[in-house]
């Protein structure tokens, strides 16, 4: 066993030991649908994200800070404590998370657990210790490419776990192509123009998302959305604006630094 993933798990024991059964965890007795505040993407959902399920968020190469900006924001959806798992080669991609930028859109970095691991086989291990933890809110998956490690059992595997103990994977696949899996949806997702606020100060951050599938309803649905801060939902970006750079959205959420910063709890 890798020291990373040694100290993961750590981790998710101190999670564990310190939650009691007389007080569950607030996202425990909260419903199992969570709207994102977005009437047609919550139509399409049939009422919204669904809690103890695998979310697959697809980033294709140069939208991987899009792409992980939003599964930050179904991470803040979602609530509770964190935990945020990559590979070397997937943290390598999309850059380290940024603290601002979490809190940005309403995701507490102090809620947070972020573990580097070395390989895709690490990260799925360590991510299944976390499904079974219930103290949990979600585990983040981030993955760089097509790795062996993730078939059709694997994600099966995640998600009997999910759905056992209630906690969400968010599956972020960065610069992986769509392939059968367990996942309950199936986002693609890409950079948009956010709109300048006064004196010319940074917007919301803005994607473009398409559901590719879902289990048990229908499949399809694209939209081009914005994260209302104010609001604390998604909504429609009505207004067109410039051509988004590659990886635009992820100056909120992301960073590029290749280390993450000290005010997020490492595992360790």
């Amino acid at each position: 066993m890798s020291e990373s993933l040694r100290l993961v798990r750590h981790r998710i024991g101190l999670i564990e030991r310190h939650a009691t059964a007389a007080v569950p965890p607030a996202h425990a007795l909260a419903p199992s649908l969570v709207a994102t505040g977005h009437g047609a993407i919550d139509q399409a959902l049939g009422g919204g994200v669904m809690r103890g399920r695998v979310h697959e968020v697809l980033g294709e190469n140069g939208e991987a800070g899009s792409a992980s900006g939003f599964a930050a924001l179904l991470a803040r959806l979602i609530g509770g404590e964190m935990l945020w798992l990559g590979e070397e080669a997937a943290w390598r991609g999309a850059g380290a998370l940024c603290p601002a930028g979490l809190a940005a859109i309403g995701l507490d970095p102090a809620r947070l657990i972020v573990g580097v691991l070395p390989d895709a086989v690490a990260v799925l291990r360590a991510a299944a210790d976390g499904l079974r933890c219930p103290a949990l809110g979600g585990v983040v998956i981030a993955l760089a490419g097509d790795p062996r490690a993730l078939d059709l059992t694997a994600s099966r595997r995640l998600a009997l776990a999910a759905e056992a103990h209630g906690v969400t994977a968010i599956l972020l696949r960065l610069g992986g192509q769509a392939a059968p899996n367990a996942a309950q949806t199936r986002w693609r997702v890409a950079a948009a123009p956010s709109l300048p606020r006064a004196a010319n100060a940074p917007g919301d951050p803005a994607w473009e998302v398409e559901l590719l599938r879902q289990r048990g309803r229908p499949d399809g649905g694209r939209w081009r959305v914005e994260w209302d801060s104010e609001q604390g939902r998604l909504c429609d970006r009505h207004e067109t604006g410039g051509a988004a750079l590659p990886g635009a959205v992820a100056a909120l959420p992301v960073d590029r630094p290749a280390r993450p910063r000290a005010a997020l709890r490492q595992a360790g």
